[in-house]
């Protein structure tokens, strides 16, 4: 537990920012989805066929949120820290968003196909269940494969749970 404390405090600062971000990304992403859901993606709409396209919606503000993210946490969450090139940073960015979008997009058509819970509340429901699970994907993915650890991490030697022993120095 103090070793969580510990960690819970280096990233603070870190975790603040994420958080900011996710909150503005979930803002973007369900104003897209209920836009789309309620305008020309609703399912009496006639674009784009006559098909229920409420997973289409989420795909799509999903993206939309992505590409608001990739930004705010580049030029935010983790200025400095970058360890790839920008292109390469994007495509990696867009790949763990890739999974996180799985995860959202699943938990969406999961509760409006199989379970049977196509109400625009029940959507919402379970696109903001989704979230919350896209977005542990997200932190995960970006501290492994993403961007760099903070420089308090990267020189801090790991615990140890064996006693110190101290030795006198050598006097030559």
């Amino acid at each position: 537990m103090t070793a969580l404390l510990a960690w819970l405090r280096r990233r603070a600062g870190e975790l603040t920012r994420f958080g900011v971000v996710g909150l503005a990304g979930v803002v973007v992403n369900l104003g897209v989805f209920n836009l789309l859901r309620l305008g020309p993606l609703a399912p009496d709409a006639e674009v784009v066929g006559s098909d229920d396209r409420v997973v289409t919606a989420k795909i799509i503000a999903t993206l939309t949120s992505i590409a608001f993210a990739w930004i705010a946490h580049r030029e935010w969450t983790y200025r400095g820290r970058r360890r790839h090139r920008p292109m390469r940073e994007a495509v990696l960015f867009t790949l763990v968003n890739g999974a996180a979008l799985l995860v959202e997009a699943g938990m969406l058509a999961v509760s409006h196909h199989w379970w049977g819970f196509t109400s625009a509340l029940a959507d919402n429901i379970a696109s903001l269940v989704g979230i919350g699970l896209g977005t542990m994907t997200r932190y995960a993915g970006y501290a492994l494969f993403v961007f760099d650890p903070p420089t308090d991490d990267a020189g801090a030697p790991a615990p140890s749970t064996a006693p110190e022993t101290h030795a006198a120095p050598d006097e030559t």
